[in-house]
């Protein structure tokens, strides 16, 4: 049996599986990428919840994985060379995750950067921005009079979705007709927005069809449905 003891992150959330990926994680949009990501590939998993509430992201432990304290993080017994690696930040994740179960990442060089390119649009754009738009929507900035931040964030959701939908006009998924780990990672994040954000209107999620089909799409794969709950939520 794998031992994982020398991890301080076991001490904390000890793996009854040790020789599973262990997830630790929280159903928000960056936790979900990883877990939709196991449901699809098919690859063993045990989940952990990290709470946000008693502030487990801050614990010694959880520093330990990932000093940047934000979920999701991963430790793979199983990693290259058959050592156990750990890793945090969603994106990598993803390209780890398909490179070791060889699905949703194309094969061939050139489409490979291609879907990592899509990737990145979603960690550095995608991401930050609709998460700000959060705050000042839904959050504490609700509450500020000037409504000039709000309003610079509404202004570049609705350029990235304008991107998003121009991509998608021709196109079953962002690669095409080949669902890619772009796709886990960008969809969730729009689910986020019209949804939990409830800033479909002020996006004007309507102007975007294609965007809107492509989520509905997502959300009615089996593996999704089950990724979106998972860590289940005490």
């Amino acid at each position: 049996m794998t031992d994982l003891s020398s991890f301080p992150i076991s001490n904390k959330w000890p793996a009854r599986h040790p020789d599973r990926i262990q997830l630790y994680s929280l159903p928000t949009p960056n936790g979900v990428k990883i877990s939709i990501m196991l449901e699809e590939t098919g690859l063993p998993y045990e989940p952990h919840l990290v709470s946000f509430e008693t502030n487990d992201q801050m614990s010694p432990e959880f520093l330990s994985l990932n000093p940047n304290n934000k979920i999701p993080a991963i430790l793979d017994p199983a990693g290259p060379g058959g050592k156990p690696l750990p890793l945090f930040e969603s994106g990598a994740i993803l390209i780890y995750l398909a490179d070791k179960s060889g699905k949703f990442m194309p094969q061939d060089p050139a489409g490979r950067y291609e879907t990592i390119q899509w990737l990145m649009f979603q960690m550095g754009g995608i991401g930050p921005i609709f998460g700000q738009l959060g705050f000042f929507h839904k959050f504490a900035g609700k509450e500020y009079e000037d409504k000039r931040p709000r309003d610079r964030y509404v202004a570049e959701s609705k350029r990235l979705l304008g991107v998003l939908n121009q991509r998608l006009a021709e196109r079953t998924w962002i690669m095409r007709d080949t669902y890619t780990i772009a796709d886990i990672a960008i969809f969730p994040w729009v689910r986020n927005l019209i949804g939990f954000y409830e800033a479909g209107d002020l996006v004007a999620i309507a102007d975007f069809p294609h965007v809107t089909r492509a989520l509905n799409a997502f959300l009615a794969r089996p593996a999704v449905a089950r990724g979106l709950v998972i860590p289940k939520r005490g």
